[in-house]
């Protein structure tokens, strides 16, 4: 049927339906969910997703690192456009995160279904491996392994926070398949996502269209002391790591300060070891968090970082190490992909502005191999990586009518869209 004499319209109760049904894997007593990547309740997401892409009709493809793609066969043989996001979530999560980018798309792909629509390129649904990089760092780490920053190899000997090797527990999941990453190759890349933060919501704006990404810096920092009697040592002859790693905390919170603009500095994790109430920590550790829109003002953070651990080992006789775990660019999306985005939303009446994403999602990864851009509809209170994160069903169906008018759009499209790296 041409796509000009119909519209079909996506089915907002039964994409809530599905979100809630995953939502109860991994479900935790006081509330939230869990499903770390590669755990026990991981298989079972991904046991019902591919349970769903079978009812769809779909053909199911895994790769090397666990990606899961279904394919909707199109008329031709040209690239496919691709729609995804990820499964696996935060240790205590929401149930839209990651989500329901992957459960929109794969009700664009049942409202076709339902109305016998064609279109001329296949369309592909992707669920990437360990996008949230809790278990396992780096995050996104199986869309980097898809685009081939991250060899498969070193990905499947990669350690996790609870000692386990990540190819290990991908084989003991039954997720360890046999396509080679980056086998499909795509035309386009959209992905759909609740915004992660306030702005949306605040402006009572239905719809983001995303047009950069910013660029992330993860670190892992030691701070080395010794260890020793809280009540006989003096102050004066101390090597405290737990106050050198405080000194060095407060001071990272000046880096986004000095430079000012997007620029964001945090600490999410912290350790004291021996852990105990009388004893000087010997040791201490935490991770950082640098962000930034512009890749120039990312790097000078990362150079500010490195000289406050200079400085903060001298005050306190202290040997600091820092390890780098990850440095995603600042992503800038194909112009063509977002446009075609805007236009589907004003076709379809959706008011809308562009914005840039704060946090890091598989679509700046994609962004290296194909064009590439997302769409953003409101969380309530921008609250995220958290049970109380809620985006209502009116949202979460005005998003997905989005995202399926720009996969037609795309979809029946013959043009190449080149991509040019200045984009990236």
């Amino acid at each position: 049927m041409p796509i000009n004499n119909l519209h079909p319209r996506i089915n907002g109760e039964r994409l809530n339906q599905s979100l809630v049904k995953l939502s109860q894997i991994g479900a935790l007593a006081e509330g939230g969910v869990c499903r770390l990547a590669l755990t026990d309740a991981d298989r079972r997401g991904r046991d019902q997703l591919v349970s769903w892409m079978k009812d769809l009709q779909m053909a199911i493809h895994i790769d090397e690192v666990g990606n899961i793609f279904g394919i909707r066969l199109g008329e031709s043989d040209l690239p496919p456009v691709m729609l995804g996001s990820h499964i696996d979530t935060v240790t205590v999560a929401g149930r839209y995160d990651g989500c329901y980018g992957v459960l929109a798309a794969l009700e664009c792909v049942h409202t076709l279904n339902d109305n016998n629509v064609k279109t001329r390129r296949s369309v592909a649904v992707a669920a990437f491996t360990n996008e949230e990089g809790v278990r396992y760092q780096p995050g996104m780490l199986g869309s980097a392994a898809y685009r081939g920053s991250l060899p498969v190899e070193k990905a499947r000997d990669i350690q996790g926070i609870d000692g386990s090797r990540f190819g290990d527990e991908l084989e003991k999941i039954g997720y360890a398949g046999t396509m080679k990453c980056g086998e499909i190759q795509p035309y386009a890349y959209l992905e759909l996502h609740i915004e992660q933060g306030p702005s949306l919501d605040w402006e009572q704006i239905p719809l983001g269209v995303v047009d950069a990404v910013v660029g992330i810096s993860w670190y892992d920092v030691t701070v080395i002391g010794v260890a020793n009697h809280a009540g006989t040592t003096p102050m004066e002859l101390r090597h405290d790591a737990g106050l050198s790693a405080a000194r060095m905390i407060n001071r990272i919170r000046q880096i986004a300060v000095s430079l000012g603009g997007n620029q964001k500095a945090t600490c999410g994790m912290v350790a004291f070891y021996p852990n105990a109430i009388n004893i000087i920590p010997g040791k201490a550790t935490f991770t950082v968090d640098l962000r930034n829109d512009d890749d120039d003002a990312l790097r000078k953070a990362e150079q500010q970082l490195a000289v406050i651990a200079r400085e903060v080992e001298a005050e306190g006789g202290v040997t600091i190490q820092i390890h780098q775990l990850e440095h995603v660019p600042p992503v800038k999306f194909h112009p063509s992909v977002v446009s075609a985005i805007e236009e589907s939303s004003e076709g379809l009446g959706i008011r809308h502005r562009r914005v840039i994403s704060g946090a890091g999602h598989d679509a700046q990864l994609m962004a290296g191999i194909c064009p590439a851009a997302m769409i953003f509809v409101p969380s309530q209170g921008g609250i995220s990586h958290s049970p109380a994160e809620y985006t209502s069903p009116e949202a979460l169906e005005t998003g997905a009518k989005v995202l399926l008018r720009t996969l037609l759009s795309l979809a029946n499209r013959n043009e190449e869209l080149k991509l040019d790296v200045s984009w990236t």
